[in-house]
């Protein structure tokens, strides 16, 4: 009945995720999970960490954790928030720096969770449309009134777009925060975290979910000036000064210190990528050119909802968006060269009962 909610609690949309299958034999293409599992030296750290220590808060600030990704990043501690995954870190990002009233803007085509933290901190947004090859228009986002937020490689496209192009909107919104969500970034060459010296108004978010094999412990970052970082502690501490358990601390600094494991995974990724990128155009399929952990296809003579079923009869989970643009495209997550090869095996019988279909 709604009786008792809040205004925020009736208008809130949630986001949601990719669907889940639990039966053995599933193959799971759809949530941009790493394929490969994360060091060996997380696994010890998180179970050296589930001790009698367990009875006591964590720390509210990690800060061997920050020094470690500053290090990583050429930055210090002091420009490093690390928070509960991404997504928390977003949620705290549009609070500390989106007014309510005042329009944002982001791409239409982009991570779901935006509009999602929009409705629900009441920040009016305006989309912006996709070029026709579904790349970003850069000058659409200049003269934001309240701010601008973009993934970058962007998602579910999985294109990204160059440095100089992120320098134009960071100098064309000077008075304004700009969010560069790079959750896929280890996977591409285009990380503006060069930039965060020179540009007080970037802020970055990155993730261990993706490269560091980690989406299960729930770590996430931002990077930026001291200023920026400061006032998501100060929303992070109006809410919850404990945001990280001692288990995700102990495996996230045991990941940062063992950069080697992540290196080897993201290059077997991409060589991965590259052929099933090129088996799926000898298919018929329009492959975006991929900057992620995954592909965005679209087959011309079948439909993307189609495909979507048939794969999932033969369980293969894969991404359909039912919305306007993107309603021909899947999104499909790489897996391991072994699990790429059963996505075709069944993608073959899929393609060709279509066909008989059609």
């Amino acid at each position: 009945m709604q009786t008792y909610w809040s205004s925020m609690a009736k208008r809130a949309t949630p986001y949601v995720p990719g669907e889940q299958m639990n039966e053995k034999y599933v193959l799971k293409l759809n949530t941009n999970e790493n394929p490969y599992p994360p060091s060996q030296a997380v696994i010890r750290a998180i179970t050296e960490a589930a001790n009698t220590d367990l009875r006591r808060y964590p720390s509210p600030d990690p800060e061997q954790l920050r020094e470690l990704i500053g290090k990583t990043y050429d930055l210090t501690k002091d420009q490093v928030f690390i928070g509960n995954g991404s997504d928390e870190v977003l949620a705290f990002s549009f609070m500390a720096f989106f007014e309510p009233g005042e329009t944002i803007r982001f791409p239409e085509i982009t991570y779901s969770f935006y509009p999602v933290y929009a409705q629900l901190f009441a920040i009016p947004y305006e989309p912006i449309p996709m070029q026709a090859d579904l790349s970003l228009d850069i000058e659409r986002f200049f003269h934001s009134e309240g701010g601008v937020i973009f993934p970058n490689p962007n998602a579910p496209t999985s294109m990204a777009i160059r440095i100089e192009e992120i320098r134009k909107i960071l100098e064309q919104n000077p008075t304004r925060v700009v969010i560069v969500d790079e959750a896929y970034v280890d996977f591409s060459t285009k990380s503006a975290v060069s930039l965060i010296n020179e540009y007080s108004n970037l802020l970055i978010v990155q993730t261990t979910s993706k490269s560091r094999s980690l989406a299960g412990l729930r770590v996430g970052y931002a990077l930026g000036n001291e200023d920026l970082i400061q006032a998501l502690i100060q929303i992070k501490d109006s809410i919850n000064s404990y945001t990280l358990d001692r288990l995700a601390i102990a495996g996230a600094t045991a990941s940062f210190f063992d950069s080697l494991t992540t290196k080897d995974n993201i290059k077997k990724i991409i060589q991965t990528r590259t052929w099933v990128s090129e088996k799926m155009k000898a298919y018929g399929f329009q492959v975006l050119p991929s900057e992620t952990n995954f592909i965005f296809v679209t087959h011309p003579k079948v439909s993307a909802r189609q495909l979507y079923a048939q794969l999932k009869q033969r369980q293969v989970l894969v991404r359909y968006f039912n919305q306007p643009t993107i309603s021909q495209y899947l999104r499909i997550t790489i897996g391991t060269d072994k699990e790429m090869e059963q996505f075709f095996k069944r993608l073959d019988q899929v393609i060709k009962s279509c066909h008989r279909l059609g």
